[in-house]
């Protein structure tokens, strides 16, 4: 940290820059383009061991690396920040950028960063796989700021295209090499958090995050370090205070998005506005406010309405809901000799229900039934639910098979319900009943065609 603090790296890169006794940087002629401003790996290895007295080849590969996962040199053409023995280009890094600068970037300008990527076509500026999901991540995060990130991108765009080719090429490049540090490729070292930034914030702790475009943002980078000046000293009376205030205002907060709330809400609504007869006329009409009779000819036949067959695929819940449902649903798992679960199930509500002095002896007997060794209608529980199912019976009461219970609701939503619902009985019964209420329709504008025919008005 001492060398750090005394600027040795900067030092270092200073003089690898120098016109006359560093490393030459050249524009290199390539097929069909030109690439400005360049040096390769070799030429800073040989510069590293003539210069720093260095006799390992290896030991400058290690100097030179360490320097370019800092940022302070980076390669032209890979997101991976470290120092090759070979021909493979490199670009020094703008002053601007270096860490010393007490770098630490909002995900707001990570996002305008990438949105700027993705709106000028050039294939150097293509967005690899990692950069696209954190693009596609960061587009969520900021759905209800979104329009106000890509504008900013919009304009950054611009601006780049003003400038001179050549140097919105070089700027490119210093660029992705600036976020290649704060936003490492999965894999990588995160040197952010160490080194520089933390000697430089101890001698002063206000300089800690900045903005790349100008923006403020209130919320926290992905640095891993979000408070950075505790480092520097011992927290106060003051600031414990203050983080206790914000810690019970944290508790307040509620875990899911409102986004996601409201969009949960208005999904809800629209899967159920039939069944609400303040949104949606019922069908058939309720026969006391109305002349249509089709209600009690309903009732009287037994049979469920396309309505109430439909409400039982919303879910599980649903279908148990409904006498005639859990019926159906009893007759399937009868049919594929897997009854037993849904016995139980039942068999549980009920002693819910009993009387007090009922309770023991009922769940006793659903022991018996349902879990004792031999039992006639055995079921498959996992060994918790069992063990705390036994403890409880040790003093039974209603709820003396809730863990056993829920685990076995549980198995039916996820199996037997979902086969239920793709079976022949249930798609049948579905069917069958689009066909009475399609009769019923005929039969009703069949019987207003009738009294039409029969008016006294249309007689004369």
């Amino acid at each position: 940290e001492t060398c750090v603090s005394k600027g040795c790296i900067e030092e270092i890169v200073t003089r690898i820059q120098d016109e006359t006794e560093g490393v030459p940087v050249r524009t290199v002629k390539s097929f069909l383009t030109k690439i400005p401003s360049v040096v390769t790996g070799a030429d800073i290895v040989q510069w590293l061991m003539k210069n720093l007295a260095i006799e390992d080849p290896a030991e400058a590969i290690h100097i030179g690396s360490l320097i370019a996962a800092q940022g302070y040199l980076f390669p032209i053409s890979d997101h991976v920040l470290s120092l090759k023995d070979d021909g493979t280009f490199y670009r020094f890094q703008a002053p601007y950028f270096w860490p010393s600068n007490c770098w630490e970037p909002e995900n707001t300008d990570y996002a305008i960063y990438l949105c700027k990527r993705t709106m000028q076509n050039k294939t150097r500026l293509e967005l690899a796989d990692y950069e696209a999901e954190n693009l596609a991540r960061l587009q969520r995060a900021f759905t209800r700021k979104w329009e106000f990130v890509f504008m900013q991108a919009e304009a950054q765009v611009k601006i780049d295209t003003k400038k001179d080719r050549i140097e919105r090429k070089i700027l490119d490049s210093q660029e992705r090499a600036f976020w290649d540090v704060h936003r490492p490729v999965p894999g990588c070292v995160n040197v952010t958090e160490m080194d520089i930034r933390k000697c430089r914030r101890m001698k002063n702790p206000q300089r800690v995050k900045k903005s790349v475009y100008g923006l403020i943002e209130e919320g926290q980078s992905q640095s891993p370090v979000h408070r950075p000046s505790q480092l520097a000293r011992k927290g106060t009376k003051e600031d414990v205070e203050k983080e206790i205030v914000f810690l019970n205002s944290q508790l307040d907060r509620h875990c899911i998005k409102v986004s996601k709330v409201a969009e949960s809400l208005m999904t809800y609504t629209e899967q159920y506005q039939e069944y609400d007869p303040f949104v949606v006329s019922p069908e058939p009409s309720n026969p006391w406010t109305s002349d249509d009779l089709s209600f009690w000819d309903l009732e009287v036949s037994k049979e469920p309405s396309q309505q109430r067959v439909r409400k039982w695929g919303f879910s599980l819940e649903e279908a148990l809901k409904d006498p005639a449902g859990r019926d159906q649903f009893l007759k399937f798992l009868e049919s594929e000799f897997s009854s037993e679960n849904l016995q139980f199930w039942l068999a549980v509500q009920d002693l819910k229900r009993q009387p007090l002095e009922n309770v023991a002896e009922r769940a006793q007997e659903i022991w018996t039934e349902f879990l004792a060794e031999g039992a006639t209608s055995s079921i498959n529980l996992d060994s918790h639910s069992y063990e705390r199912t036994s403890a409880n019976l040790k003093d039974p009461g209603r709820y003396s098979y809730e863990d056993a219970q829920d685990h076995i609701y549980k198995l039916m939503k996820s199996d037997s319900y979902t086969r239920y619902l793709r079976s022949n009985a249930y798609q049948n019964l579905l069917m069958a009943r689009k066909k009475v209420c399609l009769f019923l329709c005929v039969s009703l504008f069949a019987w207003g065609r009738l009294q039409l025919d029969t008016s006294p008005q249309h007689l004369t």
